[in-house]
């Protein structure tokens, strides 16, 4: 590679890196990406819902939530019919290099940031070579922003070789939701597909090692649920009211007790806790997150299973409602052994 195409792909990484955008919601990096595979000149460009499954997406946000990202990517200058065409959470890209006949190789990385706010340490280095997150509350904590580089620069290095064959290169939305796998899995776009690859970045190796394959990456499944009780008055008629907080607050102390499971590692975590009106009101509602893990897609299954069985519980214990809902999930998958030789 030369010294003009190394310095390109870091100010490529760096824009990235300075804007980015939760899942569902990443139009300008979706954009940008556009804009790079027009400049390499591929054969073919999906964009949006030409690019996904619509109904297979999984934690899609609510119009309130798309909406200030859109503006955000319209007034930074991307197209009115990009937008349109990735509106409503449909960003993503699949692009597609024919060059003869020979097989079908596909390469999978996503787009979108992290909710972790980004160091303004004077030595984190994106802070002190200016290309810190712009967007606060938001960065590119996992990688993700390497990746995209990642993959553009190998479509650029493909497109000027002997490479004889079809590369597919899938710029997923929503990885670190769980929310966009599946939809372009099922989006007919792998459909043609010999050898699928995807890749990531660590710090567990020298810098420049490639690392072939994983093992048993963690299945894992996140869940949502909202306790419903009845509100009233603290002091005076506590014992009118079913108390959610009360509810959440079992639900959550007894998910951490979920048994450990001889055939693998197990994860249970509840990240995030929301409800109630005032200190002297007994809680109405009381909406939880939580995510399971597992080292199979079976025990990821057996840590839901019993962390709803605990959820239905804990509602009956203090006389309330709750209503589980799974919004995002994938399985364990293996690496392939002759892929990885």
């Amino acid at each position: 590679m030369s010294h003009d195409a190394r310095a390109r792909l870091s100010d490529l990484r760096r824009a990235f890196h300075r804007h980015p955008e939760p899942g569902w919601r990443e139009f300008r990096t979706t954009a940008r990406v556009v804009a790079e595979l027009e400049r390499i000149g591929v054969d073919e460009v999906a964009v949006g819902r030409d690019a996904l499954a619509t109904d297979a997406r999984m934690a899609v946000p609510d119009d309130d939530e798309i909406r200030p990202w859109l503006d955000r990517a319209r007034d930074a200058g991307v197209s009115e019919d990009l937008l349109e065409r990735t509106a409503g959470g449909h960003t993503g890209v699949v692009a597609t290099l024919s060059q003869g006949e020979g097989p079908c190789i596909g390469l999978r990385v996503d787009l979108d940031g992290i909710s972790i706010h980004e160091s303004e340490d004077p030595d984190h280095r994106p802070t002190a070579e200016g290309f810190r997150s712009e967007h606060d509350g938001y960065m590119h904590a996992c990688g993700h922003d390497a990746h995209l580089a990642i993959a553009l620069g190998t479509i650029e290095a493909i497109r000027e070789s002997a490479f004889e064959g079809t590369l597919k290169v899938f710029f997923q939305p929503a990885e670190e939701i769980s929310g966009g796998g599946k939809a372009m899995a099922e989006s007919g776009h792998l459909d043609d597909v010999d050898y699928l690859f995807a890749l990531h970045v660590g710090l567990g190796h020298p810098t420049g090692e490639i690392v072939a394959g994983v093992e048993s990456p963690l299945a894992m499944a996140h869940l949502t649920a909202t306790f419903e009780g009845a509100s009233a008055h603290a002091g005076k008629a506590p014992n009118e009211g079913a108390n959610a907080m009360q509810a959440a607050a079992a639900a959550i102390q007894n998910a951490y007790g979920i048994p450990r499971h001889r055939d693998g590692a197990t994860r249970v975590n509840v990240g995030k806790i929301e409800g109630g009106s005032a200190s002297n009101v007994i809680a109405e509602e009381v909406t939880i997150e939580a995510e399971v893990r597992g080292e199979t897609t079976a025990l990821m299954t057996y840590a839901r299973t019993e962390l709803e069985r605990i959820l239905y519980a804990a509602a009956e214990l203090h006389d309330c409602d709750v209503a589980p809902r799974v919004i995002s999930e994938s399985p364990c998958v293996d690496s392939h052994p002759a892929l990885r030789e």
